[in-house]
C-alpha cells in the first residue's frame, strides 16, 4: 500500500492497512482474493476492502490481472450482496489496465448490485 490509492487510503484509513498486513506479503495465492476492515468514522460504518488484482508492481506495462479482477468482484458480490458498493478505477492506475475492460468485468459481476465508481480528485 505504498503507491496509489492504496497509498492514500492506508494514510486516511489505517484500519485497513492493518487488515493487509494480516495477509502473506508478496504471496502470488492472493490474487483474486481480498482483505477487509471494517471501519467507523462520524457515526457511519463501512467496509474497505483491500483487492489483490495484480502481483507485481514494478516495470512497464501491464499489471492488473483481470482474472483476478474479475474474481475479486465474483467475492464481493457473493459477500456484500444488497449493500451500496463503490469502488475506485482498481487496476487502471498504476497497474495499467485497460478501463473499458475492467468497468466491463464489474458490471458483469456486480450485475444487478447497487454499485457506482468513485474517482479521486487525482485519479
Amino acid at each position: 500500500m505504498g503507491a496509489g490509492i492504496a497509498k492514500a487510503i492506508k494514510a486516511q484509513f489505517p484500519e485497513a492497512y492493518q487488515a493487509d498486513l494480516q495477509t502473506i506479503s508478496g504471496d502470488r495465492e492472493k490474487l483474486g482474493s481480498y482483505s477487509q476492515a471494517k471501519i467507523q468514522r462520524d457515526g457511519v460504518e463501512f467496509i474497505i476492502i483491500n483487492a489483490y488484482s495484480q502481483f507485481d508492481w514494478r516495470g512497464r506495462g501491464l499489471k492488473a490481472d483481470y482474472d483476478a479482477i474479475r474474481q475479486v468482484f465474483q467475492g464481493i458480490k457473493a459477500e456484500f450482496s444488497g449493500l451500496k458498493i463503490a469502488y475506485p478505477l482498481i487496476g487502471a492506475g498504476l497497474a495499467h489496465g485497460d478501463w473499458s475492460i475492467i468497468s466491463q468485468i464489474i458490471e458483469d459481476e456486480l450485475q444487478g448490485e447497487a454499485h457506482t465508481l468513485v474517482k479521486l480528485s487525482d485519479s
